[in-house]
């Protein structure tokens, strides 16, 4: 079964969008970690970015989820807008339309269309740290607006409902077969940008890599200590991040 990374938006100090008193970060750790527990009822190794009240910056939340090994990743959010009460309904952010993020964001929003929201579709959002720097497939789920008395209503009347649905919608897609089965077959993407008979040497570029935000990491292959970035399993998200790493001065190449 999947690994899946599920991340409470916001925390600590940053408590994102707030109506009347009521905190974003607060629903979103209570819907993240009931969505959780389903998961894990159903056998699916999941992860959680934060447990508590806990700030995290966007990146500190993608590199978790790289970091953990996770398939998938699904980020809690409540939406808002400039007037209290000027819209109502799910969407669901990825950072492009392409691959199977845009499946699970589909699952995801179909499943919580039938808990009572209404289904405001699946968005782009390349801009958005979260989905930009996640080494797997990744959404942002806004479950409701928080600045609206229907869609809190709705939050807490139909909460276990709400819960139900996201994880229903992941569960969909891992059972559909687009999610990682485990295959030691499956051909994964990386991005090498050195190779080192030194491992001090290797560790310099490691650690310059993070530096600068990406998910670097060693193997080590025939002797030599390869640092590579990422791990995709479709080649366009490989080739993109290859873009970048290039237009930053890093030689690379495209390896299995």
């Amino acid at each position: 079964m999947a690994k899946v990374a599920i991340d409470a938006g916001h925390g600590g100090s940053n408590p994102g969008a707030v109506f009347e008193g009521r905190q974003e970060k607060d629903d979103n750790l209570k819907l993240a970690l009931a969505v959780g527990d389903i998961l894990k009822d159903n056998g699916v190794d999941v992860v959680f970015t934060r447990t508590d009240d806990e700030f995290q910056t966007p990146y500190q939340k993608a590199m978790l989820a790289n970091e953990s090994g996770a398939d998938w990743l699904v980020s809690i959010h409540r939406n808002s807008s400039p007037v209290p009460n000027q819209y109502t309904g799910v969407e669901t952010l990825v950072y492009d339309d392409d691959g199977a993020k845009v499946e699970l964001a589909e699952n995801i929003n179909r499943e919580l269309e039938k808990a009572g929201f209404r289904d405001l579709g699946v968005k782009e959002r390349p801009g958005l740290v979260i989905l930009r720097r996640s080494s797997m497939p990744a959404v942002l789920v806004e479950a409701g607006f928080i600045n609206s008395e229907e869609d809190n209503r709705l939050f807490d009347e139909e909460f276990e409902q709400i819960a139900q649905g996201i994880a229903q919608g992941i569960l969909n897609t891992i059972r559909s077969g687009t999610s990682v089965s485990g295959d030691d077959n499956e051909i994964y993407y990386r991005v090498q940008t050195g190779a080192y008979r030194n491992r001090e040497n290797a560790d310099r570029m490691l650690e310059k890599l993070k530096k600068e935000g990406y998910p670097a990491f060693i193997t080590e292959k025939g002797g030599y200590y390869l640092v590579q970035v990422g791990a995709f399993r479709n080649l366009s998200n490989a080739v993109r991040m290859e873009g970048i790493l290039r237009s930053n001065g890093y030689q690379t190449y495209i390896t299995t």
